[in-house]
């Protein structure tokens, strides 16, 4: 195992009914399927979360490697193109050996509050004059509407919309630049299979805790992160129960604003590294 590895073993305290569906924990003496008086323990089922400090293509490829993950199918890679003109979006050159490393195809939808993303020739041609077109091709999901997927044990969601062609790959990674964020808190897998999988009618539908697919404006705040995880979850389960996607989050230029910002707050703290794990929940 590379040296730069750091294994971290994470246990996550869930407290909600969506949280739980993403993140795996060891079952309770009460749910544990051990007979009674059994000598053999419970399967250690902590989720495990890799880091490296070398935030570079290199770095990168590691924490992949780490995964023990082999993608099947046609591969998209889940990131956000970033608005422009100054916002921290992941940089071609530092994603380029891995998307090509497994032959991927750059994903993103269409945006719900306006900016150069909101229509999809405009969003295509910030995918081109940010560098990603000339690593991979790029595939705007929603340029042909939503498709819906179910959402299981919501209390908000009971389906959620994502890009029409969402469906046509059988494995996705998602790169997720972590930073923070004006209504979410912070930016990392979760919302980025979530708002960020979203297509624009998904994106409003999630802000308004599935009650509007127009606008995204007016949600209860705590309905929202409801509703976030939920659609999170759903793509989750969407793709084989997580054994056909994995996460990496990239923690440099930690400014307290989202990529969605295309003017940020310069960050006020130093860069931290790459983390990867098949788990959104321990991830983020």
């Amino acid at each position: 195992m590379n040296k730069k590895i750091t294994e971290l073993l994470l246990t996550i305290t869930m407290t909600t009914l969506l949280l739980a569906g993403c993140g795996q924990l060891a079952p309770t003496p009460a749910e544990s399927s051990t007979p009674t008086g059994s000598s053999e323990p419970p399967p250690d089922t902590t989720p495990v979360v890799y880091m490296t400090l070398d935030i570079s293509s290199e770095g990168l490829m590691a924490v992949y490697e780490a995964l023990g993950w082999m993608p099947t199918g046609n591969v998209a890679v889940k990131l956000s193109t970033g608005e422009p003109p100054n916002s921290n979006y992941l940089r071609p050159e530092l994603i380029k050996d891995l998307v090509q490393l497994v032959d991927g195809t750059i994903v993103e939808c269409n945006t719900a509050y306006g900016g150069s993303r909101a229509e999809t020739a405009m969003h295509y041609q910030v995918a081109v004059d940010h560098g990603f077109t000339a690593i991979a091709d790029v595939d705007i999901q929603d340029a042909n509407g939503s498709m819906s997927i179910p959402v299981v044990g919501g209390t908000q969601l009971t389906e959620n919309f994502v890009g029409a062609s969402f469906a046509d790959y059988d494995s996705y990674l998602v790169l997720s630049h972590f930073k923070g964020h004006a209504m979410a808190g912070f930016g990392g897998a979760i919302k980025n299979t979530s708002i960020g999988t979203g297509s624009s009618e998904g994106k409003c539908w999630i802000h308004s805790a599935g009650n509007s697919m127009t606008s995204p404006w007016g949600g209860e705040q705590d309905h929202f992160l409801e509703a976030m995880a939920e659609a999170s979850k759903s793509v989750y389960d969407y793709l084989g129960n997580g054994e056909q996607i994995v996460y990496i989050n990239v923690m440099n230029r930690l400014s307290v604003d989202c990529d969605c910002n295309g003017n940020p707050t310069e960050p006020d703290m130093h860069d931290i590294g790459i983390l990867a794990s098949t788990d959104p929940v321990a991830l983020d």
